[in-house]
Formats: structure tokens, sequence, C-alpha cells
């Protein structure tokens, strides 16, 4: 069954063979042009955490660290 996910989404992270998700370079750069676009949800590895400041955005930042865990936040 094919489930559409919110154009309101994004994703900032690099996926590997064993579904991590790698931290990305800029990545406070990628949410402030994610935010000027319109996207209210991005998505990045939980790896890039460190470099992100969570309540500076009002886009809402969701870490995580393997691919199951965004289908998990995407679809319950």
């Amino acid at each position: 069954e094919e489930i559409p996910v919110s154009d309101k989404i994004c994703f900032a992270a690099e996926i590997g063979l064993g579904g991590e998700l790698r931290a990305v370079n800029r990545i406070d750069q990628r949410i402030s042009e994610a935010e000027k676009l319109g996207f209210e949800k991005i998505f990045v590895s939980k790896f890039s955490q460190k470099s992100v400041d969570l309540k500076k955005s009002k886009i809402e930042i969701v870490t995580c660290g393997k691919l199951n865990e965004v289908f998990k936040e995407l679809f319950g």
C-alpha cells in the first residue's frame, strides 16, 4: 500500500547500506533553508544533533539514527 508523505516534511541525511542515517555537511544551513521554503518538519541524523540548536528554529527538527526510526515517526 502506498502512503504519501506530507509535502511539508523534508529530510537532510545520508542513508548508509545498513539503514543508518549519517550526518551531512552544513546542517544548520540546510535547516534554515528548509524553514525559508515553508517546510514544517525536517528529519536529520541524530549524529548531526551536536551541531544543531533544536530551539533556534521554528521548523520541527526530528533526529533519528536509523531509517526504520524515520518510518515509525512518519507512519506510526
